[in-house]
């Protein structure tokens, strides 16, 4: 697609414009597609929805090229093995511009320039100040005190301290700025490389998809988006004059089809442009000859042949998002043209004006000259060398020089004096020399199509992207197996059920497992025959929240069907530079055990003792606490469910009862106390409860014999202790007989009385020891 006719005197493009860019169909300026120019200052042209047949009413018989009733991309170029082949081709072609505009919009270039001028000014302004105020300390004292040397730069200092410093500072603040926008995304990749490799493979997928969608979608809409900026089927009368020309241009091409042809009502500019299922041609093209129109439809050919149509939209595609934002200060710049318009959109625009004109466009544009000699060099081959000299001399009459950034390294065409030279080179005649022709055309067309399977680039690219796909299958598949949450969960309830409590902690977050402590305890508990761990676990859902998840999980314990909530944690750590871990956030549930010197078992295993409750960490799962048991006492063991999730557990209130045996025990050992109490020869044996008052005589020769041992009740006071007491009803008779010696003599006695008994019980060396004490 070239402006290879006459053209109006050309006027100045406003400053901040890119030379050369024209508005694509949907009003898009930034990218000028590979496949031509049009003339500045002139909307593009564009078409109208193709009919169902293929032709219009007033086409005339016009051929319908490739296609098929079921092609979505009919009209296009032939000889692709398929329409992803044809695309594909057009897609790899310019890999400058699509890393420019990989570059330019993904790393958010316009936002870098906009924090380096920020920052720039900043520092620039600090950098004046500063340099203008502390110049004297710039100096070092040892130059300072020098001869000639201090003076002369105390006198630099002083008089240009505050420009270098402004201008350091501004080149010290802008590079900064820059750096910032670039780097700060990729922050997380300094702790993690991995994450430099994922996020560039990521951002290059999303940019190649959002490209070829935008492709895609370009190509299948060609026909409405050309209708409705203007273009027509031609009438029978255009038909009649084009439609020869352009199937025997073909045909010299060796093109077995031939793009649809439309026309735009222009009559001054002499204008055609290829895109990737049409070519548009302006009415004005009717008042050439029919060599110079020949010329002009061979070399639109040869831009619809090999794609360049494509290859432009999937660059704009790659840079969408800035493409949309530099559309609208190029349509205000186009529309008003004006210097006061054109210095209000730069003052608002700059940066994507700017990030546009001098470095997305520029690596672009070298593709875009390159085939406008691809495209002369076809219409040579097809015999037309004199049609394409006369309308670039036409062309180049009206030419003004080439200076400036946009005239020359974003220009969209290169300069006609150079194109005319190149027709001058030798070529093979057409008509004399059909196989040397048939070589060069094939070489022309030789790096798209079939031939471009075989191509080294498109084997590595095969290559790679297979390689790619097989790295993330396994990648994915390991993350779906081993660092999903529900891995974590159903890896912690596996450690579980194999009574392995370190493999169990180990899925928990490094906070959790630090209170548990070492956890030996705890690991004897679950190890353990006693411990019952949940089983038929299942994750029923799981709802994560960036770097959080919850996971319902159900389960059986205890012979119940159960459900539980379980938090887990993302680890911020990656298993080799790629996954994170999941862990679970839930601590283990803490049984309160009440204090003093009895002591529980969990499971069998002595739980910690202490003055006060102790807490004792618990796994999910079943235990049996059980208490002491000895001669005086039982306790009778209790099962304690541990759920997921739960943070304290209650049940282990164990009470000791009174073993049945303990009572005749009891009362057989205050016997044998009473016996060794009778069998003392005074009146108050120490310690015991048997008395006699004599009434202030002396008691001689006394005997105590008990007549009726007293009941006694005991009342534990815990597992090894209990309480002895008499009722009064229950107490015991004990007789005491001898002489008491007064004023009178020597007086004999008999006398009976009751007593009763109290103290202590406890267990000493697994026997019941009585021990007598005030009730």
């Amino acid at each position: 697609m070239s402006d290879l006719g006459p053209e109006p005197q050309p006027r100045p493009t406003p400053p901040a414009q890119t030379a050369g860019a024209r508005p694509t169909p949907t009003g898009e300026v930034p990218l000028r597609p590979a496949s031509g120019a049009e003339p500045a200052g002139r909307a593009g042209p564009a078409g109208r929805a193709e009919p169902a047949d293929g032709a219009g009413p007033a086409d005339g018989a016009e051929p319908t090229g490739p296609r098929s009733d079921g092609d979505r991309f009919a009209h296009r170029p032939p000889g692709y093995p398929s329409a992803l082949v044809w695309l594909r081709a057009g897609i790899l072609r310019d890999w400058r511009g699509v890393l420019g505009s990989f570059l330019a919009t993904w790393f958010y270039v316009p936002l870098a320039l906009v924090s380096a001028v920020w920052g720039g000014l900043a520092l620039g302004l600090y950098g004046l100040i500063a340099g203008g105020t502390r110049s004297d300390e710039a100096v070092p004292a040892l130059l300072r005190d020098a001869p000639l040397v201090g003076p002369l730069l105390d006198a630099f200092v002083a008089r240009s301290g505050g420009v270098v410093g402004g201008f350091a500072g501004f080149v010290v603040g802008a590079l900064v700025g820059f750096l910032v926008v670039l780097v700060l995304p990729w922050r997380n990749a300094f702790d993690e490389p991995a994450n430099l490799f994922t996020g560039l493979a990521g951002m290059v997928v999303a940019a190649g998809l959002v490209g070829m969608l935008y492709t895609v979608g370009r190509v299948l809409l060609e026909p409405w988006l050309l209708g409705v900026s203007g273009a027509r089927p031609l009438s029978r009368r255009e038909a009649d004059r084009l439609r020869p020309l352009l199937t025997d241009c073909a045909a010299r091409l060796g093109l077995p089809g031939e793009p649809r042809l439309l026309i735009e009502d222009d009559p001054v500019l002499t204008n055609a442009r290829a895109y990737a299922r049409h070519v548009v041609v302006t009415t004005a093209v009717l008042d050439c000859s029919d060599e110079e129109i020949a010329a002009l439809l061979s070399h639109e050919l040869v831009h619809w042949r090999t794609g360049d149509e494509v290859t432009s939209a999937f660059i704009r595609g790659v840079g969408l998002p800035l493409v949309l934002v530099h559309a609208l200060p190029a349509w205000l710049m186009r529309r008003f043209p004006h210097p006061a318009t054109d210095f209000v959109v730069f003052l608002f625009f700059w940066p994507v004006l700017l990030t546009m004109r001098y470095l997305v466009l520029p690596c672009h544009r070298r593709d875009v000259r390159a085939a406008e000699y691809r495209a002369d060099t076809g219409a040579v081959l097809a015999g037309h060398r004199e049609g394409m000299r006369a309308m670039l001399e036409r062309r180049r009459s009206f030419e003004t020089g080439r200076s400036g950034w946009d005239e020359a390294v974003c220009a969209t065409h290169p300069p006609s004096e150079l194109r005319l030279d190149r027709l001058d080179q030798p070529a093979p005649d057409p008509v004399t020399d059909r196989a040397a022709t048939a070589r060069d055309l094939d070489a022309l067309f030789g790096g798209t199509g079939t031939a471009a399977l075989n191509s080294r680039r498109a084997l590595l690219l095969v290559g790679a992207l297979v390689l790619v796909s097989c790295l993330g299958g396994g990648l994915t598949a390991a993350q779906w197996a081993f660092f999903r949450p529900q891995a974590a969960v159903g890896d912690y309830f596996a450690a579980l059920d194999d009574h392995d409590a370190p493999a169990a902690l180990a899925q928990l977050i490094p906070d959790v497992r630090a209170a548990v402590g070492d956890g030996g305890q705890l690991a004897r508990m679950v190890e353990a025959k006693g411990y019952q761990p949940p089983t038929d676990v299942s994750v029923t859902a799981v709802e994560r929240d960036g770097d959080e998840a919850s996971a319902t999980v159900a389960y059986t314990l205890g012979g119940q069907q159960l459900t539980a909530e379980l938090s887990l944690r993302r680890d911020d750590s990656a298993v080799l530079g790629l996954f994170h871990r999941w862990r679970i956030a839930a601590a283990p549930a803490s049984l309160t055990l009440p204090g003093g010197p009895a002591r529980l078992t969990v499971n069998g295993v002595p739980a910690p003792t202490g003055p006060e409750q102790v807490a004792v960490p618990l796994l999910p799962g079943a235990y049996t606490v059980a208490g002491e048991s000895n001669a005086l006492s039982e306790t009778a063991s209790r099962v304690v469910y541990v759920v997921p999730g739960q943070q304290s557990v209650s049940g282990a209130e164990l009470t000791p009862t009174l073993r049945p045996e303990a009572q005749s025990a009891a009362e057989q050992s205050v016997r044998s106390y009473l016996d060794a109490c009778a069998a003392q020869a005074v009146a108050a044996p120490q310690g015991c409860p048997l008395r006699y008052y004599s009434g202030g005589a002396t008691v001689k020769k006394i005997a105590w014999k008990i007549t009726e041992y007293p009941t006694i009740e005991l009342t534990l006071t815990g597992p090894t202790t209990a309480r002895v007491s008499t009722a009064y009803e229950s107490q015991g008779s004990a007789r005491a007989t001898g002489s008491t010696v007064g004023y009178f003599g020597t007086t004999p006695f008999t006398d009976t009385g009751t007593f009763g008994v109290s103290g202590v019980l406890s267990v000493v060396d697994g026997k019941l020891t009585f021990q007598p004490g005030d009730d």
